[in-house]
Formats: structure tokens, sequence, C-alpha cells
């Protein structure tokens, strides 16, 4: 006799409940992407309180801008190399599934002839699309970042960006704000410098910002020609100040009482850097740094009497900044004559924590300081 199989024989079992606890749900993750002149760097991050932690990084020296202040151009090599960086950055991407992003190119885009033409390739051979932004944003943007480093003794702030291509300066007057609501005051300027008096009290005052079309790779073309080191950097230094004439606070004397500057830049940290002697860079140590204008001036001279060959050996410099590090302690130089400080804040931070803060911003999800 034939078994009769019984009822629901050969059906697939109910899985049986897993006694591990669900994973929690990870928060929105968020991505800051800033091509400049000289290099391509992404952060990705999420909302930790009133600040960030940041999941992911990149960062590679990829000379975009190089032979573009004598052709008008941006080489084969150049986008070739940029290309292959923004493939790296875009697998980044979507390993960590980010859902929201702002990617930004800067001074070589806007300058290039060629620079849309660019931009679509990019979009072709990446999938990634760049907004090319105003002088205006990307000193509004480098603003923002270095909020959290402005002391709240400060009176007069000065907020200088080098890049590759350009320098942003942006000259902010605090009087009018309480001291404890100085760095919320200047974190509200990512919606503009004309942001006026709000419910949450007076805007930190833009007296005035500038762009100025020097960076640490354009400034350095401009005199590629002068063969003595001390002559080129004296050069350099002079240039960039001439660009300074209509920079509103420059035709008056500023007091040191109060007046705080805040540098964002390669050149910036890797003087920190020579200044603490690091042998490798240190970022927990740099960031927040502060120098006075002497302790600057020391370094500087230090790299002049290393000469060349001397500061491609130096491992306080590194290899990829050597070769760019005296047009931008030229721009630094000039800055200081101009305004003496005892208080030059290091910031090792740019346009990609000013976008991630911004955005962020945007959707409400930063505490405010006093709940964090």
């Amino acid at each position: 006799m034939t078994p009769k199989r019984p009822e629901g024989a050969g059906a697939f079992p109910k899985r049986a409940p897993s006694p591990a606890p669900k994973s929690p749900r990870r928060a929105p993750l968020y991505a800051a992407l800033d091509l400049g002149t000289n290099s391509c760097r992404m952060l990705i991050a999420e909302p930790r309180g009133s600040q960030f932690r940041v999941i992911d990084s990149f960062s590679k020296s990829v000379q975009l801008g190089a032979g573009l202040e004598a052709s008008g151009l941006l080489s084969r090599a150049s986008i070739g190399r940029t290309i292959q960086a923004l493939r790296v950055c875009q697998q980044k991407l979507s390993r960590h599934d980010v859902g929201t992003m702002r990617l930004v190119a800067t001074e070589a885009c806007r300058r290039a002839t060629n620079g849309a033409a660019f931009m679509a390739r990019v979009r072709r051979e990446t999938g990634l699309t760049l907004d090319v932004i105003t002088p205006l944003e990307e000193a509004q943007l480098a603003v923002v970042s270095c909020a959290p480093l402005v002391s709240p003794e400060t009176d007069q702030l000065l907020v200088v960006d080098i890049g590759g291509g350009s320098t942003e300066l942006v000259w902010i007057d605090l009087t009018d704000v309480e001291r404890s609501q100085r760095r919320r005051a200047i974190m509200r300027l990512h919606g503009g410098f004309e942001a006026g008096v709000g419910d949450s009290g007076p805007s930190a005052r833009v007296v005035d910002w500038i762009s100025v079309p020097l960076g640490v790779a354009t400034l350095r073309d401009q005199f590629r020609d002068v063969e003595d080191d001390a002559a080129r950097f004296a050069l350099m230094s002079w240039f960039f100040e001439e660009n300074l004439m209509e920079f509103a606070p420059y035709k008056s004397e500023q007091s040191r009482e109060g007046f705080q500057i805040v540098g964002t830049s390669g050149t910036v940290t890797t003087v920190a850097a020579s200044h603490l002697g690091l042998k490798r860079y240190d970022r927990n140590r740099v960031d927040g740094l502060r120098m006075t204008s002497d302790q600057i001036d020391k370094v500087i001279r230090s790299y002049l009497a290393l000469g060349p060959d001397g500061r491609r050996l130096d491992p306080r410099i590194g290899l990829d900044r050597h070769a760019l590090i005296m047009s931008g302690v030229a721009i630094l130089q000039a800055l200081l004559r101009c305004w003496p400080t005892d208080r030059l804040s290091v910031a090792d931070r740019g346009l990609r924590e000013g976008m991630l803060y911004a955005q962020m911003a945007a959707d409400g999800v930063l505490a405010s300081e006093e709940s964090a």
C-alpha cells in the first residue's frame, strides 16, 4: 500500500524568529566634494549633535589647473588625473549609499575655456554632476567651516581661504553680537553675507569680502621665470598685496586687541606643522592651533634658508606641497604685513566642512550648541 503523504509535506518551513536584536537605524549620510585647482577632496559624514562625524574621506592632488595660467585650458593629462580621482569618489558614494550630497568645482573650472566640456565629460564618465560655484559662495562656505574656531573675545574677524587658483578674504564685524552667540552668528552666514537681524539675535556683519584670482598654483606660475628663490618670493608677496588695494579693511589700520585671523588652507596647516616640528602630520594638533605673526615669520625664514632642494627633502612640508609652499607663504606674509596678529587660528577644514554644515542645517538635523 502506497504510504499517504501527510498534508503540508514538502512545504518550506517557517523561518524561526531571530534572537539577535535589530541593528539600529543609521543616521542619514551626507557628502561634500571640493574639486579645486590643485586637489580633489571629499568627506562623507553623519550628523552628531551640533557637529558631524566623518565616515569616509578622500584627498588627492590632481593638479587640475596645471598650465592653465599660460594656455587658458585644462590639459588632457590634468583631466585624466582628475577623472580617475572622481571615479574613486563615485565608488565611495555608492558604497555608502549617500542620500544627500553637494559636489562643487572652483577657480580652475571657472576660468578654463574648456571648463563646461570638462564638466560634461565628468557626468558622462563618472555619473557625478558638479556645480561650478561662484567666488561668493566659496567665501561663504569657508566662513561657515571656520565658525567653531572663532574666539568669543573676537570683535573683528578675518577669514582667509588660500586655494590653488584663488584666495578668498572675508572681514566680519562681531561687535553687535553677544559673545556667547558669536559662533552661531557666523554659522548663520551660510544663507548669505547679506543676512540681517533675525529672531535669534543680531547676525555677524560682513564689512567686506574679496576673491583674489591668485592662489598657490596661479601665483607660482606668474613668477615661474624668476630664477632667484628669495627674489621670486618677495615679488610674489608684493604682487599679492597689490591685489588687496580694493579690499576695504586694507585702507584702515587694525588693532591686535579683539582681532583674529582664521586661515584655512594647505599652506596654513603646513606652516603650523613646521612650527610644531611634526615629521608626520597630526590633524588633532594642527586644527585650532593659534600662532603669532612672529612664529609664522620664523617658519617662513626657515623655508627661505632651506632653498628649493632643502624644502623638497623636508618631511614637515611633504612631497605634494614643496613646489607650492613658497607661493602660499608669500600670500600669508602679505596678509600679516597688513594685519599683524597674535591670534592666527589654523583651520584644517574648508569648503567640504562648510558644505556639510550647510546641508545639515538646511535639513534641521543639527542640534543647537546649547542642547548638544
